[in-house]
C-alpha cells in the first residue's frame, strides 16, 4: 500500500510549539491533510509519552492508532556540536530505555532534548535497539550535519538510514553530493504547529507491506520511498545566505569578506544552504540514483489561497475557501496533486490556476534566507481586466 507521511513534527512540550500541538489535534488535522502515518516528535519526554498512551490505541509493531491516523514514535535530538539527529523508534518500551542513556538533563525541560553523545555514539544506540536514525535537515546553517562536516561518514563514522533534506533543500539539490547517493531522503514538515499550513506541508509517500514499524523501517532502508513532496527549496528561510537579524540577501563572498557581519545592520550571517551544498557538491548537474523518486513542488493550499486573494491566512475569505476544496475532495494533498483543475475550477476559478501553476512549475518566488521565508507571487499570473491567469516563464 502506499500511504502519505510526515515523520518529523514536535508536541506542545517542546519550545517555541502551540499549546495545540497534542495528540487529538495532530490527528484531526493529519486527516484533513491527507496524511496516513504521522511522526509522534518529542517521545523522550515523559508527559509526552503519557500524552500519547492516553489518545491512542497500540495496536502492535509500533503503531498508536486513533480513529483518524497512525502515530510512530520519533525524537529529534540535539546532540554534539548542536547538530540536530531524528530518530524512529520502535515503540515506548524502547523510547523511554533510550531516552534515559541519551538524554543529558532534565527530559521534561523541553521536548527537543540534548545529548552529550557524538553522533557515532547515538548511530550505535539507535541500531542497538532496533531505532532509525538520520541527520535532521541535514544542511541548515544552524544546526544541520553539514553546518559542521564536510561528509556524513565524518560525522557519524558509520552509515545512518536516511538524510532528512529540510525546508530549503530538495532532492536537486542533494543529489550535487556523491556521497549522498546511497541514502534514502525524507522530506518532512518539522512541524511546530498541527494547522494545515504547517502539518505536512513536507512529506513522503512510501509504500509498505502494513502499518507496522517493521514495514516503515524496511521501506526506509530498502528503497521503498516512492515520493518526496515539499515546498520550493527557494521558499526555506536558510536557503539563501542572508542576516539573521535584518534577514538582508548577501553574496556569499562578500560575506566572508566581511567576517559573516552583515554591513547593514551588524547582525550575523548565516551561510545559505544553497551555497553550503555548492562547497560540498561533486557534480554541477544532480545524478539521481536510479532507486531515487521524484521531487514534487508543492505548497500549502491555504497560503495558496492566501497569496491569490491577498488576504490573510485566517480570514474567513481564504478559510471558507479552504473547507470547500476539502469537503469537496478527499484532503489537501489530493486537492494539490490528484484532483483534476476542472474539478477545482468548479469550486473556486483562482484557485485552480494557483495549483495548476505549481504542479507545472510555473510560479514566481522571492527567495528566503538568514531566517525569513521566502514568498510566491502569483501578481503576474492575474490580468488586469478579467483575473485570468497567465503562464511565467521562469521563477526566480
Amino acid at each position: 500500500m502506499l500511504i502519505n507521511t510526515d515523520l518529523h513534527i514536535h508536541s506542545c512540550f517542546s519550545m517555541a510549539t502551540s499549546k495545540d500541538m497534542t495528540i487529538k489535534n495532530i490527528a484531526s488535522k493529519a486527516k484533513e491533510k491527507g496524511l496516513s502515518l504521522v511522526g509522534t516528535g518529542d517521545c523522550f519526554h515523559p508527559k509526552w509519552l503519557n500524552n500519547i498512551e492516553e489518545s491512542t490505541e497500540y495496536i502492535g509493531d509500533g503503531i498508536y492508532s486513533t480513529e483518524y491516523c497512525n502515530f510512530v514514535l520519533t525524537v529529534e535530538i540535539e546532540g554534539y556540536k548542536k547538530i540536530h539527529h531524528l530518530l524512529i523508534i520502535p515503540n515506548i518500551d524502547v523510547a523511554k530505555e533510550i531516552g534515559d542513556k541519551i538524554v543529558y538533563g532534565n527530559k521534561k525541560s523541553d521536548g527537543r532534548p540534548k545529548t552529550k553523545l557524538k553522533p557515532s555514539e547515538l548511530l550505535d544506540i539507535a541500531h542497538d535497539y532496533n531505532c532509525l536514525i538520520g541527520p535532521a535537515h541535514a544542511f541548515t546553517p544552524w544546526t544541520g550535519m553539514y553546518k559542521t562536516y564536510d561528509s556524513i561518514y565524518d560525522c557519524y563514522d558509520g552509515k545512518v538510514d536516511f538524510v532528512e533534506l529540510g525546508l530549503s533543500a530538495d532532492t536537486y539539490m542533494a543529489d550535487k553530493v556523491k556521497e549522498l547517493k546511497d541514502f534514502p531522503f525524507l522530506s518532512n514538515s518539522d512541524a511546530h504547529s498541527p494547522w494545515p499550513h504547517r502539518l505536512g506541508r513536507e512529506f513522503n509517500k512510501i509504500e509498505i507491506d502494513n502499518i507496522s514499524y517493521t514495514s516503515l523501517k524496511n521501506s526506509i532502508k530498502h528503497k521503498g520511498i516512492k515520493g518526496n513532496y515539499g515546498l520550493y527549496p527557494n521558499l526555506g528561510k536558510y536557503h539563501m545566505t542572508g542576516c539573521s537579524k535584518c534577514h538582508k540577501l548577501i553574496d556569499p563572498q562578500l560575506a566572508k569578506e566581511n567576517n559573516m557581519e552583515c554591513v547593514n545592520c551588524g547582525g550575523r550571517i548565516k551561510k545559505g544552504v544553497d551555497y553550503r551544498i555548492n562547497e560540498i557538491s561533486d557534480f554541477k548537474n544532480p545524478k539521481h540514483p536510479k532507486f531515487r523518486p521524484p521531487y514534487i513542488h508543492i505548497m500549502p493550499l491555504l497560503e495558496i489561497i492566501s497569496k491569490i486573494y491577498n488576504k490573510g491566512i485566517t480570514t474567513k475569505t481564504v478559510q471558507n475557501i479552504w473547507r470547500n476544496l476539502i469537503d469537496n475532495f478527499k484532503n489537501e494533498i489530493d486537492v494539490l496533486i490528484n484532483s483534476p483543475i476542472n474539478k477545482i475550477e468548479k469550486i473556486d476559478y483562482k484557485t485552480s490556476k494557483g495549483i495548476k501553476a505549481f504542479r507545472e512549475n510555473k510560479v514566481e518566488i522571492i527567495s528566503g534566507g538568514g531566517g525569513k521565508y521566502g514568498e510566491i507571487s502569483f501578481n503576474k499570473l492575474i490580468e488586469n481586466n478579467n483575473q485570468e491567469f497567465m503562464t511565467l516563464d521562469s521563477f526566480k
